[in-house]
């Protein structure tokens, strides 16, 4: 995913009721001029609800079998990471290059993690253990790992995905951003401008030393389309991560098409190559219509990406 890559959410109407009318959804996203699809990931989020990426995964990859699917952000410090690596092998087999793995340390709701056993407070640590531990195991080579939250000796995960699967790191942190440095193929930024993008971007090249890595980087976001996007956007953010919508409101563009791209412009011009919205307005097929057209307008505006 070098090039540029303008990416829509695969929400419940690609993933759940009739199949039929799923699969006209899912047909009219490989029809348009989105690049990929991107999924969340839940345990147990505030009310109990949530959503597993890996098995979101599999579903979409079949339904739609010339996209990219990308996992943004997974909650890798919930499970142990031998399994991980074996789910993520097998959606390889599966779907060979058509996988994107995007890695958070999550954190809104702090009961997610103590239900699945995890410390809130050392979760980060944890994360990178787990990132470590899961580098090791997709190259297929015996692996083994001993730190506070999990230990194995010599395992071994085949085959290796091939090829292999690129690992984002999802955060705006100034430990999300030494996490991709140490452990990731790109950054997935959330809720920043872009200078900080830009300056972020940089940070992380700084910071990794003699790591070579093809890097790509991305920005995750909600907007706002249709009559009343403003309304549809705000409404969407306060009722998940039930925060005021001003907090967010400098970071969330919307209104038509045009505006939209517009905005995310400048994040471009600042290394993003991945774009994931979250469209909040109209109809499903009007969302699906405008970050189409977004994505055109980018991709006219950027043809060397």
């Amino acid at each position: 995913m070098s090039n540029l890559s303008i990416g829509i959410t695969g929400n419940d109407r690609l993933l759940a009721g009739d199949m039929e009318q799923r699969k006209v959804f899912a047909g009219q996203i490989e029809q348009s001029s989105v690049d990929h699809i991107f999924i969340a990931d839940h345990v147990s989020f505030h009310t109990g609800m949530g959503m597993d990426a890996m098995v979101n995964a599999a579903t979409l990859t079949t339904m739609m079998p010339t996209m990219t699917v990308m996992l943004g952000v997974y909650l890798l410090a919930l499970r142990h990471p031998v399994p991980v690596a074996r789910q993520l092998s097998s959606l390889s087999i599966s779907a060979p290059g058509r996988i994107v793995f995007g890695v958070g340390i999550g954190g809104e709701d702090r009961r997610e993690m103590e239900i699945c056993g995890v410390d809130p407070s050392r979760r980060g640590v944890h994360t990178n253990h787990s990132l470590q531990a899961l580098r090791g195991l997709m190259t297929g080579k015996p692996t083994s790992h001993d730190c506070d939250f999990f230990k194995f000796t010599d395992a071994v995960i085949k085959p290796a995905p091939e090829p292999e699967i690129p690992i984002l790191i999802g955060g705006r942190s100034e430990a999300a951003i030494q996490r991709t440095a140490n452990y990731g193929d790109g950054w997935l930024s959330v809720w920043v401008s872009p200078d900080r993008f830009g300056s972020a971007v940089q940070q992380i090249t700084d910071l990794a030393g003699e790591r070579e890595v093809g890097w790509t980087h991305g920005l995750q976001l909600w907007c706002g389309i249709g009559e009343n996007a403003r309304e549809s956007v705000a409404k969407g953010m306060e009722g998940f991560y039930r925060v005021p919508f001003e907090k967010f409101e400098r970071y969330t563009p919307y209104g038509t098409p045009v505006e939209i791209a517009e905005f995310l412009s400048a994040y471009v011009t600042r290394g993003a190559r991945i774009l994931n919205i979250e469209p909040r307005g109209g109809s499903i097929e009007e969302a699906i219509d405008a970050v189409s057209e977004v994505s055109d307008i980018l991709h006219r505006e950027f043809p060397d990406f």
